[in-house]
């Protein structure tokens, strides 16, 4: 378990960033624990001196990108990736299975929050992003 979710802890001021080579905005690092458990044939990715970043624009067909501009496409994924689907069937928290429809309820999204101070998340490696996916609720719970 890692401490994604800890509220002292600032991933932002602390991740490397880089620019997705096709949509060209800047996007954090995340860790090849985390690709390797969302890429669905893991032993063919090359991870040796590679830093792996994170696109999250539901416009970019990208979804990791490395530090010399390989890209991993949504097709070479096992994992839908819910952040860029707009639906209300798309997953936005990977530890505990919820979609964007269900996470418009204040009783689950209570039961996450309990769940992540309770540290019983697994957001680095669940989550494609491998940050908290309590960002991705609603603001108005």
């Amino acid at each position: 378990m890692s401490d994604c979710c800890s509220s002292n802890t600032d991933m932002s001021s602390i991740a490397d960033k880089k620019k997705c080579p096709i949509n060209k905005q800047i996007y954090r690092s995340v860790s090849v624990q985390t690709v390797i458990h969302h890429v669905a044939k893991p032993w063919k990715l090359e991870t040796e001196n590679k830093k792996f970043y994170f696109c999250d624009d539901s416009d970019c067909n990208v979804v990791y990108f490395t530090s010399d501009n390989s890209v991993i496409l949504q097709d070479q994924l096992r994992t839908e990736i819910g952040i860029k689907d707009n639906s209300d069937d798309a997953l936005i928290c990977y530890c505990f299975g919820i979609t964007r429809k269900e996470a418009r309820s204040p009783k689950i999204k209570k039961y996450v929050v309990e769940q992540t101070r309770k540290k019983l998340c697994s957001c680095e490696t669940s989550n494609p992003s491998g940050k908290c996916c309590l960002k991705d609720f609603p603001k108005s719970l």
